[in-house]
């Protein structure tokens, strides 16, 4: 925790092994809906993407390339959720806040430009998508005013921000999170 806010994009780079293993434990659990079925999708995966990698490229190459890319998928993901989520309240689980508020209040949009729409795959909608996770994501941009209105109309704080801004708001709240524990050490 103490130096989480100088390391959260360095680290960022293992996001995409942590996935992968995250989603062999949720296998190895059975808890999918149809593990058989996903667990044999998930291992074509891999056949076919370390099959054509070394058919295509030497041994050193396909191992540059697999490093490359799984560094830059984990900072790719980074980019997505943390702008979504990170140093926004966090609500206990048996809070007694509605699922409107909870919603809400824990989730941050990033304005809207065409260049963020495409990065964000329409997830800059957060609060949009956390509200109606079945929306097309096509049609979150449309459904924002309306939920903006609302939220204004029954006085609903609904966070948006810029992209530098949002991690601005990250960095600051890491820093005073970690910050006890440089003063302890100051201490000492």
């Amino acid at each position: 925790m103490k130096y989480q806010a100088a390391l959260i994009f360095p680290l960022s780079i293992l996001q995409g092994l942590s996935m992968h293993r995250s989603s062999i434990q949720f296998l190895i659990e059975k808890r999918a809906k149809s593990t058989l079925a996903e667990a044999l999708f998930m291992g074509a995966h891999f056949v076919v993407y370390f099959g054509l990698l070394f058919s295509v490229l030497e041994s050193l190459q396909a191992l540059l390339f697999i490093a490359v890319h799984r560094r830059l998928f984990g900072t790719y993901m980074v980019s997505i959720f943390a702008p979504n989520h990170k140093a926004m309240p966090l609500l206990e689980r048996d809070s007694k806040v509605d699922f409107l508020r909870r919603q809400v209040l824990t989730s941050r949009n990033v304005i809207a430009h065409p260049i963020t729409d495409f990065w964000y795959g329409g997830l800059n909608y957060q609060i949009e998508h956390r509200l109606f996770p079945r929306l097309p994501r096509n049609k979150l941009r449309e459904a924002q005013p309306i939920i903006r209105g609302f939220c204004r109309d029954h006085c609903i704080a609904y966070h948006e921000t810029s992209v530098l801004q949002s991690y601005r708001e990250i960095l600051q709240h890491l820093h005073e999170v970690g910050a006890p524990l440089h003063e302890g050490r100051k201490t000492r």
